[in-house]
């Protein structure tokens, strides 16, 4: 009985050594595959993070996201590489990963439509946060430019979240790209007022507002004959926070010197003849 009890425990201590001498450097080579692996992918996410600080064209939001994605695709490859050690048949497990990838960017493809859009704005930078601008059909400041929504405040203070695909998909106006702009406004006179003194008034008014430009030099010319009025055409330049300030005392301005001037602004008439 003691040694039919003898017996087994030598075949299975035979047992346990041929496995470990069978795996057992499979099992070292899994381990020192892991080890690689995650060093690897923790020091390309770090590497991408510090470029993504570095640079100016790239937004933090996009180094974030690029970092996390290249860290698991070298995870998911160091697992594939730790299954193969084991003899396992990774062929068939990757085509199914590779089904379930699809199916899942089929039922998401509208909200990946938005990721990969998000990127692209973070990228690319058409705008940036604090800018005024006019996409989608809505216009304001920008707030926030996330990797699927796209946050603009109104005039008026109205929050506005647009899904980033109808952003980069349409055409996007950016009123604050550039740090000068150009003024366009319309005067206009009666046909029996002097045109040349209504133009030098509006002269002496922009070069007394300090927020014009000299260079581009103003330009003001008579651009439409009314059925009510002769329209003066003006054009000036200034900076782009300037804008509005510009236009609004313009117009208020010229209007003053009209009247000190007797330069009349018509109101819209209809001349009629009596036919008898």
């Amino acid at each position: 009985m003691q040694e039919e009890m003898q017996q087994n425990m030598q075949e299975m201590l035979d047992l346990v050594m041929a496995t470990v001498t069978n795996y057992g450097m499979s099992v070292v080579g899994a381990i020192i595959i892991l080890i690689i692996g995650f060093w690897i992918a923790g020091k390309v996410k770090n590497w991408i993070m510090a470029a993504s600080v570095k640079s100016e064209k790239m937004d933090t939001t996009v180094g974030t996201f690029l970092a996390s994605a290249a860290k698991y695709a070298i995870v998911g490859f160091t697992l594939v590489a730790v299954l193969e050690k084991f003899g396992v048949q990774t062929t068939s497990f990757v085509a199914v990963l590779g089904a379930m990838g699809l199916a899942v960017g089929l039922a998401l493809q509208g909200t990946l439509g938005h990721l990969a859009s998000g990127v692209m704005l973070l990228v690319f930078r058409p705008f940036k946060v604090g800018q005024f601008i006019d996409a989608a059909g809505h216009s304001g400041t920008i707030k926030a430019i996330n990797l699927f929504t796209t946050e603009m405040d109104t005039a008026d203070n109205i929050r506005i979240i647009i899904p980033n695909s109808s952003v980069w998909g349409a055409s996007i106006k950016n009123f604050n790209y550039h740090d000068t702009r150009r003024v366009d406004m319309v005067f206009g006179i009666g046909y029996g007022d002097d045109i040349n003194k209504a133009m030098a008034v509006i002269g002496d008014v922009l070069k007394a507002d300090a927020r014009t430009f000299d260079d581009p030099a103003p330009v003001i010319v008579v651009g439409n004959l009314g059925d009510s009025s002769v329209d003066i055409t003006v054009r000036v330049w200034c900076a782009t926070s300037d804008y509005w300030g510009v236009k609004f005392d313009t117009t208020k301005t010229v209007k003053e010197e009209f009247d000190k001037n007797g330069i009349e602004i018509p109101f819209p008439q209809r001349v009629m003849h009596s036919v008898s």
